[in-house]
């Protein structure tokens, strides 16, 4: 029996743009310049570090910790009302099919993810029965490339590391797989990342892995 860890954002559903609204609208009442290419380098992290990151180009009074939890709230407020909007349609045929194939041949499947909103939107897309454990932003301290969120998926399945596969789109959770002494499998933007173990296009490849 194998287990499958999935990075949620970018693997199972693609939320990016509202990552990107929901910042952008943050950042714009700040007056902070923010565009997709500044983006780009919050995938995988948490919210604080992306607020950090966003916050390089802040030009004003120092920000107390209050206030950067404000921004952060803020950010996740318009981020869940953008969130709401999702539906069963925003995942494939595809991710579906192979999540019910992979179950059916025995595999466990957790949710690996760093966002404090992913069973809120698994349960949009309804998916949420479809795993049997999800480790996220909110039993975590550390967020990827740590490992921490997946060796937690593993403990929560039972399983031990050298038996998960983790299914990743950020070079940061690839690493976060490798540090947690498991297969680390790159689709998307992962794709190109030499420090895979797999390399797949397509989301119906993983099937061959659970042979």
């Amino acid at each position: 029996m194998k287990a499958f860890i999935f990075d949620l954002d970018g693997v199972i559903v693609f939320t990016d743009k509202f990552h990107y609204q929901a910042w952008k609208k943050m950042a714009d009442g700040m007056g902070i310049y923010f565009d997709e290419k500044i983006n780009n380098r919050l995938r995988g992290v948490s919210r604080v570090e992306s607020l950090e990151i966003i916050l390089e180009r802040y030009e004003g009074e120092p920000l107390s910790a209050e206030r950067k939890a404000e921004l952060m709230e803020e950010k996740n407020n318009t981020y869940r009302k953008l969130l709401s909007t999702m539906t069963p349609a925003d995942v494939t045929d595809e991710v579906r099919n192979t999540l019910k194939e992979l179950h059916e041949r025995g595999c466990k499947l957790a949710i690996g993810s760093s966002s404090k909103n992913a069973k809120f939107i698994l349960e949009k897309v309804e998916l949420l029965d479809a795993f049997d454990a999800i480790s996220d932003g909110n039993n975590i301290t550390h967020s990827k490339p740590d490992p921490e969120v997946f060796s937690k998926a593993g403990e929560f399945l039972g399983e031990k590391p050298d038996n998960c596969i983790v299914v990743e789109d950020a070079y940061a959770g690839i690493d976060a797989a490798k540090a947690a002494g498991m297969t680390a499998v790159g689709i998307g933007d992962a794709f190109g990342y030499d420090k895979a173990d797999v390399k797949i296009q397509t989301f119906s490849e993983l099937l061959k892995l659970a042979e």
